[in-house]
């Protein structure tokens, strides 16, 4: 409990260097608060001793004037205490507020600065809830930490008047309090591990939703929607069962530390009775004593709940610092890329294993994965500046891991990929993504304009786009949009088609001129004769770009200079299609399994 307790102190200290504007505010707010609920309670001891009193028996003249001047002071200090309440409550908020949405950008500028590597090892759910409901969690406390340090004030104030008034009630009525304490410690050391389950399981729920949403046409197409639902189920099961064990505990300590300030009043009305019987203390002081505690009845409940956040607190940084104190980085140099047309590529001794995927913060020791096996290993290519190149392979060769490591998406494991014979882990930030561009095979489109599609954050006229678009041969249909490049394509481009979609993305790669294109199975929705015209339209604007093309289509592979046959992560032969085809048995099964497959299934239904 003590672990937990001094790291939230320490997370809670840092969020109030890095927003102490609003949270002193917010502390003045709350010592005003604190003061005026002190000074109330010796008021409303003086105004029973000095007029409730000698009015009711009679023993003192009281006046009218003495009447208004004691509800005027009355309701000065509360004028006085509901200032405190405002400033306490606004900029305390403020303050909660300031800091989710600073730590929100911040993460989201980490998410942006990591490498793809560290992406491919976080489940996209996990980091979707740490920008969420992890931020969220680890700044609650802030929002009940400056009442907590008002009932602190209001505490010290109190005890105070209470002392001066009565020592022995004092000592009665403040009894309560370290019950309090204890009961609160109790509390927190029994919430602490439900807690943090919650906040992870938290995440395993984001994280099974968002492959959910993402994999939607999967499981439509599929028929696997009862699986969906039940394996969601499952994991929504888990985090209710965790919740209601957190309620339970919290639903077995609250009414004792609601009940205690109550006890504590009924205690010092008991004996406080007694002593005003037998003339030690008088009906004001009392009353004073009964009064402050029944304030601090309500405020003394803050250090319950700060102290139950606390936990939250700890188990939300835990997860954002996981992610804000990563090491991984993607070094970058400070050359650029040589002037000229087409670039040449040299990749030597490539290898590359993806990252074995990474274990919860929360989940404590022995939840590592194993690393998985290589996908590349000692790959070497020399790639002439201008020519077009396919990468032929089976599934799991290694194709798409190739293409993202010539546009440095990924670093290699071992050995050195040159652009015209410079390593691109020596160029400057930018300029491989000004020289080069990549289409994967997932295209994605924003919810966005044609024209915000394309050009993306780059600054280009309408003709420029209008190019583009013809050498993706999609003019032709984006012509035919009712608002043309003002047409919004919907989220994910659910308006257009599968191969409208490929277009556009190849589009935005085009029309950056790029000297070196890599077209991860990009045209795989396009058919034959669309997909010769678009790498034909490059020859004929005079764009003068080397080619990659990952591919597994004849028609694809006719286009290229140059066949690369990838088989399980190595290079086993290359050279012009028609010679590779001739002597690599491998190679010849996989460009011709279409053809062969389409002439069975036509045998068939001709015997048929």
């Amino acid at each position: 409990m003590s672990g937990t307790f001094l790291d939230g102190v320490r997370t809670l200290a840092r969020g109030i260097r890095e927003e102490p504007r609003p949270f002193r505010i917010a502390i003045v707010g709350s010592v005003v608060f604190g003061a005026g609920n002190a000074l109330s309670g010796f008021l409303v001891g003086r105004v029973t001793t000095d007029v409730v009193v000698p009015a009711v028996n009679g023993s003192g003249q009281v006046t009218a004037g003495d009447a208004w001047l004691a509800g005027a002071t009355l309701m000065s200090v509360t004028v006085v205490l509901v200032g405190g309440v405002l400033l306490r409550r606004i900029f305390g908020g403020a303050f909660t507020f300031a800091l989710q949405a600073r730590y929100r950008r911040r993460l989201a500028r980490r998410y942006l600065d990591l490498p793809l590597a560290w992406h491919h090892a976080h489940p996209a759910g996990r980091l979707l809830a740490t920008a969420s409901s992890d931020v969220e969690a680890t700044w609650q406390a802030t929002m009940v930490l400056p009442f907590a340090l008002g009932t602190a004030v209001l505490i010290l104030f109190a005890g105070v008047a209470m002392v001066l008034a009565d020592p022995v009630l004092a000592a009665v009525g403040l009894v309560v309090v370290p019950a309090l304490l204890a009961a609160n410690i109790v509390y927190q050391r029994r919430m602490s591990p439900l807690v943090v389950a919650v906040q992870r399981l938290r995440g395993e729920v984001s994280t099974t939703a968002h492959e959910s949403f993402e994999g939607a046409l999967v499981v439509k197409t599929l028929g696997l929607a009862d699986e969906e639902v039940a394996r969601f189920r499952a994991d929504a099961e888990r985090l209710r069962d965790a919740n209601v064990a957190a309620g339970r505990t919290r639903g077995a300590f609250e009414p004792i530390i609601e009940a205690l300030p109550s006890l504590g009043t009924l205690l010092v009305l008991v004996v406080g009775s007694v002593r005003v019987a037998s003339g030690h203390t008088g009906v004001g002081d009392l009353v004073q004593i009964a009064y402050l505690l029944s304030l601090l009845a309500f405020p003394v409940r803050s250090f319950g709940w700060l102290l139950a956040d606390l936990p939250r607190t700890v188990a939300g940084d835990a997860r954002l610092q996981d992610v804000l104190r990563e090491s991984a980085t993607t070094p970058w140099g400070e050359r650029a890329v040589p002037d000229g047309g087409a670039l040449g590529v040299a990749a030597s001794g490539l290898s590359y294993r993806h990252p074995a995927p990474a274990a919860d913060p929360l989940s404590g020791p022995g939840t590592e994965h194993p690393p998985p096996p290589p996908v590349l290993t000692d790959v070497t290519l020399d790639i002439a500046a201008g020519t077009t190149v396919a990468v032929v392979g089976g599934t799991g060769a290694g194709k798409s891991t190739l293409a993202g490591l010539l546009v440095r998406l990924v670093d290699p494991s071992t050995g050195q990929v040159l652009l015209d014979g410079v390593d691109v882990r020596e160029l400057a930030e930018g300029r491989i993504a000004g020289a080069a561009a990549l289409v994967p095979q997932s295209t994605f489109v924003f919810d966005d304009s044609v024209r915000g599609n394309v050009a993306l954050g780059l600054e280009v006229s309408d003709d420029e786009v209008w190019q583009a678009l013809r050498l993706a041969q999609a003019d032709g249909f984006v012509a035919a949009l009712p608002g043309g490049l003002d047409e919004l394509v919907g989220e994910r481009g659910s308006t257009l088609s599968g191969g409208q979609r490929q277009r556009l993305a190849l589009a935005r790669a085009l029309v950056r001129r790029p000297r070196l294109l890599v077209l991860d199975d990009a045209t795989s929705a396009l058919d034959p004769a669309v997909e010769r015209a678009v790498l034909d339209g490059l020859e004929r604007t005079g764009i003068s770009t080397t080619v990659v093309v990952v591919a597994y289509r004849p028609a694809t592979i006719a286009l290229a200079d140059e066949v690369v046959h990838l088989d399980r992560g190595r290079v086993v032969d290359r050279g012009p299609a028609a010679e590779v085809a001739a002597r690599d048995e491998g190679y010849r099964e996989l460009v011709t399994a279409y053809a062969r497959a389409a002439a069975d299934r036509a045998a068939e239904e001709g015997a048929a």
